[in-house]
C-alpha cells in the first residue's frame, strides 16, 4: 500500500545495507541486502531452495528448535509463557480454535483492559489453522497444526492525557528492535544474511491493522512480523486491503510469528515439512500402505518436492493446472507424476490431521455436531477417508495415539477411546447417507445438471459424506460432480467462528451511561436477604419502571442464574414496590418495579429468601455436579451450557457417549458425597494470569469474565470463575436428585437434577408414581417392574397372535369370493371390493392377492371416512398411485404412493360404493395411458 509506505521505512534497514525492491514476478514490495535480486523469494515467485541444502548449520528436531528459539529470547529479557489451549473458546467467546500466538492476548490483553502475564515475553503456542486444509500434503510446506512461535509486545502511547486507562502504559520496542531480532535470531543459527528478504505485506483483521513484514528464507516464509497499531475508523487516513479506512490507536503490539515446523525443516533440508516433523509416522504409514520407490521414482519424487510451492490452492488457479506446470518443468508425464505423487500426498495428510486429533482430543474437544467438536469431527472423518483410500490399515485410534503420546498428552486412554466411537459413528452415518447420494445423483443426472458445490457441502454437513464418495456413486448414476480443490476450506469456514454473547440489560437510555456501577452487596454477605441503599435514578419502561440503586442485595440475571425477585419499601412505610426482575448494563444493576419509588429516597431491599436460598443451592449443586460427571467420566467432561432453577437446574456437558443410568447413579452418588463432606464454599479474587497458571482455562466453564482480578469459587476439588450465589457449605445444598439424562445433540449430554426442597419434591412425586402403578397392577411397589415387564411381554405376544390372525384372515378373504369383483384388465386379473376393515387389514388382503399375480382395489368406510388400497404386481402395468389419486378424487379427497402400493382417500363415504364400480375403468384407462 502506498499510503504505508514509510511505515516500512526503518533505520534498521537503511543502517544495515537493505535496498528496496519491487518483485518482477508479483510485484510485491520487499527488502533485501541483496542488491542483485529481482523477486522477493517466495513460491511460485521462487521454488524452494533449501530441499538437500538446509539453511542452518545444524539439523535440529521439532524440540530442538523450539528450544533455541524460546532461549534465545529468554537471553533478550524475553520471559518464556507456557502455551495455551488449542481451544481458544476457553478464554474468548469470538473464535473457536487458536490460530495464531496473539489469540492467547485477545481481546482483553491487545485492548489494554488487562496487563499481558509478562512483557515482554516469548511463547510456542499449539495452533490449528482449518483454512489450509486443502493445502495439507499437496504444497510440501502446509500444516493444519502448527506451533507459532513468538515474541511479543504491548505499548501504549507516552503521549496519553490518561496513560492509567490502559493495563500497561508506554514503550517496549517496536519495529526496528523486531527487525533486529529476527535477523540477530536467523544469524544464531547460522543463516546467510544475505539470502533473507523481507515483504512488504499489510495486515488486518478483527478490525486492527498494521504494517507487517513476511521473511523469506531460501523460498520457504519462515516469519511474519506483525505491527498491530490501528483501529478500523470509517475517518481514518489509511485505506487498507479490505477497502475499509483506519486510523492509529492508543495501544500497539508486536505481533509476532516463526513457524516451528517450516524452522525445523529449513535446517534438514528434507523433500518435504512432513519428513523432518513426522518421521517416524511417514516411515510407519509407508510401510503400512506398501508404498515403496524405486530409485528413479524417489529422484523424481525429490525433484518435484522443490516445485511443490505451486500447488498451493490459494495462489494457483487449480490443482490440474498447477500439476501440469509441475510435469512440465519436470519434463515427465502428468498422469505419471499424479499417480506418484498423490499416494504420498495422502500420507503426508494423514499424519498431520492425526497430530491435529492429538491436539483437539488431548486438550479435551469432544466431536459433535457444532463449534469446536464439529471441526474435530470433520477433520477425523477426513482422515478416515484417507486411511482407507491410501490402504492403511492401522485403526486410526493407533495412528492418533502415536502422535498424542509424542505431544505427553495423559489422556491417551480416552482419546483413543474417542476415535474408537466417532469411527464407528462415521460408519453407520455412511450407510444412511448413501442413499441420499444415490437419490440426489439420480435427480442431477435427469436434469443433466452436475450436482453443485452447496449440495456437497451440505451432504457432508448433514451426513458426513465425503465428496470422493459422492463422485464414486453418481459415476454410476450418469452425473457429474465438480468438487472445488479448496472443498474442505468452504466447509469450515461455516462452523469456524462464534458470535459474542450480548450482555442483557434494559432499555437503551443514555442517562444510564452516566450512572456510576452498581455497589454488589451480594459478593460481600451472600447469605443476606435485607439491605439499605438510595434510589439515584426512574425509567420508566411499558411494563413498569427500571429502578438504579446504589447497592444491592438483589442479583441480575447472568450466568445461567435466574434474577432475585422481593421488594423495595421506604423508610416510612409509605409504599412497597415489588421487583420482579434484575438486569445489568455496563455494571449499572436494574431493579424493575411495578411502581414508580421516588428518586433519592433510602429504601429498604427484601429479597424473596425462598427463592434467593433455593437458587443459591441449585447453582452451588451445578458446581457439585459437573465435578462428579469428571470424576466419573473422565476429565474431558466440560459444561456446554447450563441454566439454574428454583424448582430444577440442569446442565448440558460435552461427552462423546451417552450417559446411561448406571452412570447416573454414580455421578449422584458421587455428587452426595460432596454434599455429605459439609466442606466450605469459599470465594476468591485472584490475579487473572496468576488463577490461569494455577488451575488452567477450565476455570471459565460458564463463561469469561473481564478483568484484571477474577472471581473464584472453591466447592471442594472443584474450581470455577463465577459470578453466581453460593451456599457457605456444601451441606446447605441438602441433598442432590439427579431427574434426567438426556443427549440435547450429537455430542452434548444435559443433565437434569434437584437440590434441597426441590430433590425432595421430586423424590415424593416418583414415589407417588410408583405407588400410584402398583395400585393399577394391584401389586406391592417393589413388584412393578416384574409385572409392567411380565404385561408388556404379554401385550407383545397378543399382539403378535392378533397380526396372525389379520394374515390368516386376509388369506381367506383374498381365495374366498364374497361379494368380491374380479375384472380382467386387459389380461390382467384384478380384484375390486368394498371391505369395511382398518387399513392394516387392507394392505394385508391386498399383498396377499398380489402374490397371486392379481391387481387388488379395496374401498373401506370404516372410521367414517371412505379410504382407498391399491396394490399391483411388478408387470401388471398398472401404477397403484395413479389409481389412488383418481379413486380418491371421486370421494372429496387425494392420495397417491408408488406404483406397487398406494393409499387415500377422502370424506364422502357415500360415493365410496360409486367409485368402486368406476374402479374396472379407471384401471384400463390408467394401463393403456
Amino acid at each position: 500500500m502506498s499510503e504505508l509506505e514509510e511505515e516500512y521505512r526503518l533505520d534498521y534497514f537503511e543502517e544495515n545495507g537493505f535496498v528496496r525492491k519491487s518483485c518482477t514476478d508479483c510485484g510485491a514490495n520487499f527488502w533485501t541486502r541483496d542488491r542483485d535480486r529481482e523477486t522477493c523469494g517466495e513460491p511460485p515467485c521462487e521454488d524452494y531452495a533449501f530441499i538437500d541444502n538446509p539453511g542452518f548449520d545444524e539439523t535440529y528436531t521439532l524440540e530442538e528448535m523450539r528450544e533455541a528459539f524460546l532461549s534465545f529470547f529468554e537471553a533478550n529479557d524475553h520471559e518464556r509463557i507456557e502455551p495455551y489451549p488449542v481451544a481458544a473458546n476457553r478464554w474468548r467467546d469470538d473464535v473457536l480454535l487458536t490460530q495464531a500466538s496473539i489469540y492467547d492476548f485477545q481481546p482483553l490483553v491487545t485492548s489494554g483492559q488487562t496487563p499481558p502475564p509478562a512483557n515482554p515475553l516469548t511463547i510456542s503456542q499449539p495452533c490449528i489453522r482449518m483454512q489450509d486444509i486443502d493445502n495439507v500434503g499437496k504444497t510440501g510446506r502446509h500444516t493444519m497444526a502448527f506451533e507459532m512461535m513468538a515474541h511479543h509486545a504491548f505499548n501504549a502511547r507516552e503521549d496519553l492525557e490518561d496513560p492509567g486507562q490502559y493495563a500497561y502504559e508506554g514503550e517496549v520496542y517496536w519495529k526496528d528492535e523486531c527487525v533486529e531480532y529476527c535477523d540477530e535470531f536467523f544469524e544464531s543459527m547460522g543463516a546467510n544474511l544475505d539470502e533473507i528478504v523481507y515483504i512488504e505485506d499489510p495486515w488486518v483483521g478483527g478490525g486492527n491493522a498494521g504494517p507487517a513484514i513476511e521473511v523469506i528464507y531460501r523460498g520457504a516464509e519462515l516469519a511474519t512480523l506483525v505491527f498491530m497499531s490501528m483501529e478500523q475508523d470509517p475517518d481514518g487516513e489509511y485505506e487498507m486491503k479490505d477497502g475499509n479506512r483506519y486510523s492509529p490507536m492508543d495501544t500497539y503490539i508486536v505481533d509476532t510469528g516463526y513457524g516451528l515446523e517450516r524452522w525445523t525443516w529449513m535446517s534438514q533440508g528434507t523433500p518435504t515439512v512432513y519428513e523432518a516433523v513426522y518421521p517416524d509416522a511417514i516411515a510407519f504409514l509407508k510401510e503400512n500402505a506398501g508404498i515403496e520407490l524405486s530409485e528413479d521414482e524417489a529422484e523424481l519424487v525429490h525433484r518435484a518436492a522443490k516445485l511443490a510451492g505451486h500447488m498451493d490452492i490459494d495462489e494457483a488457479e487449480d490443482m490440474e493446472s498447477a500439476r501440469d506446470t509441475i510435469a512440465e518443468k519436470l519434463d515427465v508425464d502428468v498422469d505419471e507424476l499424479e499417480a506418484l505423487m498423490e499416494p504420498l500426498e495422502d500420507i503426508y495428510a494423514i499424519a498431520d490431521h492425526c497430530r491435529t486429533l492429538a491436539y483437539m482430543f488431548g486438550d479435551g474437544i469432544v466431536p459433535s455436531n457444532v463449534s469446536t467438536g464439529y471441526l474435530a469431527r470433520m477433520v477425523l472423518r477426513r482422515t478416515k477417508r484417507l486411511v482407507d483410500g491410501v490402504g492403511v490399515d492401522a485403526p486410526l485410534d493407533e495412528l492418533v495415539d502415536m502422535q498424542a503420546e509424542r505431544l505427553g498428552y495423559e489422556n491417551r486412554d480416552t482419546i483413543r477411546d474417542i476415535v474408537r466411537t466417532e469411527v464407528e459413528k462415521y460408519r453407520e452415518t455412511l450407510e444412511r447417507g448413501g442413499r441420499k447420494v444415490e437419490q440426489l445423483a439420480e435427480e442431477y443426472a435427469r436434469k443433466s445438471e452436475p450436482i453443485p458445490t452447496s449440495e456437497l457441502i451440505e451432504l457432508y454437513d448433514s451426513h458426513g459424506i465425503q465428496p470422493d464418495m459422492v463422485e464414486e456413486i453418481a459415476a454410476e448414476s450418469g452425473a457429474d460432480v465438480n468438487v472445488p480443490d479448496d472443498f474442505y476450506s468452504l466447509v469450515a469456514q461455516r462452523h469456524d467462528s462464534e458470535e459474542a454473547f450480548e450482555e442483557a440489560g434494559g432499555d437503551g437510555d443514555d442517562r444510564i451511561d452516566d450512572l456510576p456501577e452498581t455497589e454488589r452487596l451480594y459478593y460481600d454477605d451472600q447469605q443476606r436477604t435485607e439491605f439499605e441503599a438510595v434510589v439515584l435514578d426512574v425509567f420508566e419502561r411499558d411494563d413498569g419502571f427500571d429502578v438504579v440503586l446504589d447497592q444491592t442485595m438483589f442479583y441480575p440475571e447472568g450466568g445461567g442464574q435466574p434474577a432475585d425477585t422481593g421488594t423495595l419499601s421506604d423508610d416510612d412505610g409509605t409504599y412497597t414496590v415489588e421487583v420482579t426482575d434484575v438486569q445489568i448494563r455496563d455494571g449499572v444493576i436494574l431493579h424493575r418495579t411495578d411502581e414508580r419509588p421516588g428518586k433519592g429516597d433510602i429504601v429498604r431491599g427484601q429479597l424473596d429468601t425462598r427463592r434467593r436460598r433455593q437458587l443459591m443451592r441449585h447453582h452451588t449443586a451445578t458446581h457439585v455436579v459437573i465435578h462428579a460427571a469428571r470424576r466419573v467420566l473422565g476429565e474431558h467432561i466440560r459444561q456446554a451450557g447450563a441454566q439454574k432453577g428454583v424448582d430444577s437446574s440442569r446442565i448440558d456437558v460435552h461427552h462423546y457417549e451417552r450417559i446411561d443410568r448406571a452412570d447416573v447413579k454414580r455421578i449422584e452418588h458421587v455428587a452426595n458425597e460432596i454434599v455429605m463432606e459439609n466442606t466450605p464454599v469459599t470465594q476468591e479474587w485472584p490475579d487473572r494470569h496468576e488463577a490461569e497458571a494455577e488451575h488452567g482455562f477450565d476455570l471459565y466453564q460458564g463463561g469469561i469474565p473481564p478483568g484484571e482480578n477474577i472471581r473464584l469459587i472453591h466447592v471442594a476439588e472443584d474450581v470455577q470463575a463465577c459470578g453466581g450465589t453460593h451456599v457457605a457449605r456444601t451441606g446447605d445444598i441438602g441433598t442432590i436428585k439427579i431427574r434426567n439424562a438426556e443427549r440435547v445433540q450429537d455430542g452434548v449430554e444435559r443433565l437434569t437434577f434437584a437440590a434441597g426442597e426441590a430433590a425432595i419434591s421430586y423424590t415424593q412425586e416418583a414415589e407417588d408414581a410408583l405407588y400410584g402403578a402398583a395400585e393399577v397392577l394391584d401389586v406391592n411397589p417393589e413388584e412393578v417392574p416384574e409385572t409392567a415387564e411380565r404385561f408388556f411381554e404379554e401385550w407383545k405376544a397378543r399382539g403378535k397372535e392378533i397380526e396372525e390372525l389379520k394374515e390368516e384372515l386376509a388369506q381367506v378373504r383374498a381365495t374366498g369370493s364374497g361379494d368380491a369383483e374380479e375384472v380382467d384388465v386387459d389380461g390382467t386379473p384384478a380384484v375390486v371390493q368394498r371391505l369395511d376393515a382398518d387399513t392394516d387389514e387392507l394392505r394385508a388382503t391386498a399383498n396377499a392377492l398380489v402374490e397371486d399375480g392379481k391387481v387388488a382395489v379395496f374401498g373401506s368406510g370404516a372410521g367414517g371416512s371412505a379410504t382407498f388400497v391399491v396394490a399391483a404386481p411388478e408387470d401388471a402395468g398398472v401404477n397403484a398411485g395413479e389409481v389412488v389419486s383418481e379413486l380418491a378424487g371421486k370421494v372429496g379427497g387425494g392420495g397417491g404412493g408408488p406404483p406397487d402400493f398406494a393409499q387415500g382417500g377422502g370424506p364422502d363415504v357415500d360415493a365410496l360404493d360409486d367409485a368402486l364400480a368406476d374402479a374396472a375403468d379407471v384401471l384400463r384407462a390408467v394401463k393403456n395411458a
